[in-house]
């Protein structure tokens, strides 16, 4: 490993922080969709980024930011809240026993196992898939896509100031990124609120989005104590039931397998290896992931997870866990701005959901598009996690047309025995859906 400062990783740190400190706001906007109050989710935000931060960086000496994982939020909200018609404490108590299972999978090391029996191909394309729909939920939260009774979508019209202002901020955010300034989704997201601000004093009317209120940015002061509201409203209890264990199972896998590629993908970067070319102190590492699952349940937000975006911070020369300590600590004081977050209106965090989207296509070039049998199981989870509104679909249909797809086509030795376990619980979860 190369010889690093404390300076450096201090510097690393604050640009990790950057490139991550997003999820303050995009978190809250997320779930409160599922009924949670904004300013509480906030709270549950901060807390967790800065506990498991710390821990990644004190206990796993990694220099990688943990915090709530996009695609596990919208999970949670689009469908298991939404999508099985639960409440948000019960899923909250998923979030809590999937956190059990993954400490569990991490101290035995079962993960390994787990790990083996799930095709590549599928893992790049649900990463993928996910950030389709993450995009999808962005549009559809800066009413650019809306819904229309002949074409089911369609484009909204452009004669309307809340669409201009929206596109200018996504391309301008698209702009300072592909340009690589720091902290650019976090400044595109300041500049589209504020070019919001004359919508419904100067120009337009946001009545019909805004629950009424004819302004789309409105000021309701700058710091407020925190919102504990949420803090153990978790369904410990209802949440741990055969009818949820998909959730739960879904959460699990989701998490382990976003953990472990973001872990692989940042080694690489930064050639942080063990003596034996593995990852550096993956175990710790995943054992900090989990605990961040559970703790999210506990603290009232969506599983945490480990941010490829920390990437920013290790091109910095950041390498060791000052640089998780340092972002973890940056973290803390936002828990006291809420009234000052909460007049981004969902057009400005838009933008950040789309573009996110874009970083979790990067794996969709590891498939092999011209071998068909591995071609179109992947393509299927891929599109039907967007088309069908649902994570857990995508992944249950990439997992079955896997499987029957290599069995009948006399290849049947690349399902492995706990590929087809899992394929059982995916059927029993087609059952209880």
């Amino acid at each position: 490993m190369s010889p690093t400062t404390k300076k450096t990783e201090i510097l690393a740190g604050i640009s990790s922080f950057l490139a991550t400190m997003y999820i303050i706001i995009v978190n809250p906007s997320i779930l409160s969709q599922a009924g949670m109050p904004f300013d509480a989710v906030l709270t549950a935000t901060v807390l967790l980024s800065f506990f498991c931060s710390l821990m990644m960086g004190l206990y796993a000496k990694n220099p990688i930011v943990v915090a709530p994982g996009m695609g596990m939020n919208a999970f949670f909200t689009f469908t298991a809240v939404k999508g099985m018609g639960i409440s948000y404490q019960v899923a909250l108590g998923a979030v809590f026993w999937a956190g059990v299972f993954f400490l569990l999978l991490s101290i035995f090391n079962l993960r390994t196992y787990i790990v083996k029996a799930i095709p590549k191909p599928l893992r790049f394309a649900i990463s993928a898939g996910i950030g389709l729909f993450i995009s999808l939920i962005g549009f559809e939260n800066a009413h650019f896509i809306v819904s229309n009774p002949a074409t089911l979508v369609s484009i909204a019209s452009f004669h309307n100031p809340i669409i201009i202002t929206f596109l200018i901020g996504l391309l301008l955010t698209a702009i300072l990124i592909v340009r690589e300034v720091k902290g650019a989704i976090i400044i595109g997201i300041i500049i589209t609120t504020l070019l919001a601000i004359p919508i419904g004093r100067i120009w337009g009317d946001a009545s019909a989005i805004n629950y009424g209120q004819k302004t789309l940015v409105n000021w309701n002061g700058l710091v407020a104590s925190p919102d504990f509201s949420l803090l153990f409203q978790l369904d410990i209890i209802g949440s741990f039931k055969f009818a949820l264990f998909p959730i739960i199972f879904a959460f699990v896998f989701t998490d382990m397998f976003d953990s472990l590629s973001t872990f692989v993908g940042l080694a690489e970067a930064a050639y942080l290896y063990d003596e034996n070319g593995e990852p550096r102190n993956i175990k710790q590492s995943l054992l900090t992931d989990a605990v961040a699952t559970l703790l999210g349940g506990i603290l009232g937000t969506s599983p945490g997870t480990a941010y490829i975006e920390s990437a920013v911070g290790i091109e910095q020369g950041g390498r060791r866990g000052l640089t998780a300590i340092t972002a973890g600590i940056l973290f803390l004081p936002f828990m006291f701005l809420s009234p000052l977050l909460s007049v981004i209106p969902s057009i400005a965090t838009a933008p950040a959901l789309i573009l996110v989207g874009v970083f979790m296509m990067k794996p969709i070039t590891k498939i092999s598009w011209s071998k068909m049998d591995d071609a179109i199981p992947a393509f299927l989870a891929l599109v039907l996690i967007p088309f069908s509104y649902s994570i857990t679909q995508g992944i249950i249909w990439g997992f079955l047309s896997w499987t029957i797809i290599k069995v009948f086509t006399g290849k049947h030795k690349e399902v492995s025995t706990a590929l087809w376990v899992i394929d059982a619980f995916a059927i029993l979860s087609l059952g209880i859906s």
